[in-house]
């Protein structure tokens, strides 16, 4: 597997290289990326991953439509969360966790060794954070950025552990990227915001 995780590994690179330059290109590369890694996740028994891989797929093709300006008459824009979406956004995370959690149990009720590790709880916890941020990239939201830091921190050691080292180092770009992103999009929309005034 370890060639097929690596072209996933190019792939998810130039995805979240794409999505940090607000270019639309973040969502082919995405499509393809995320397609693999429902295979490679569902074989190293990391379902809550491979579940959220295909909500990525789903979102990826919304967030292309989005993007080319068919959501709206006009390009969308990057902006920040209300005070209101934040906290949406953070119950969100809690009520992902703990439902992924659940449906995780429930579907592995069999599986003794699965249940008594630690992945049910740390693949439910990530994927919750990659959950909002997809959503939150979809839309533009500078916050999404935030979203991807957390769940990358939390992906790194996930996937070494389960002998995946391609894609913890390609979790280790993604933070980087996604601290780089964060940075870029926040800049923009204080140039943005400066030039309206």
């Amino acid at each position: 597997m370890n060639w097929l995780e690596l072209i996933a590994v190019l792939l998810g690179i130039l995805s979240v290289w794409y999505a940090r330059k607000e270019k639309i290109f973040v969502f082919p590369f995405g499509i393809a990326n995320v397609s693999i890694y429902i295979y490679i996740c569902f074989v190293a028994r990391l379902y809550a991953n491979a579940g959220i891989n295909i909500v990525y797929l789903i979102s990826n093709i919304f967030g292309w439509y989005m993007w080319s300006g068919r959501g709206g008459n006009q390009k969308l824009e990057i902006t920040r969360n209300t005070s209101k979406q934040n906290i949406i956004s953070w119950v969100s995370v809690v009520l992902i966790y703990v439902s992924v959690f659940f449906i995780l149990r429930w579907v592995n009720k069999g599986d003794v060794e699965y249940l008594q590790s630690y992945l049910p709880w740390i693949d439910s916890f990530n994927t919750a954070f990659f959950l909002v941020a997809t959503i939150l990239m979809a839309v533009k939201k500078l916050e999404n950025w935030l979203y991807w830091i957390i769940g990358d921190i939390i992906s790194i050691p996930i996937f070494a552990s389960q002998g995946l080292y391609f894609t913890s180092v390609q979790y280790t770009v993604f933070l980087i990227l996604a601290i780089l992103g964060w940075r870029e999009w926040k800049a923009k929309l204080k140039s943005k915001r400066n030039s309206d005034e």
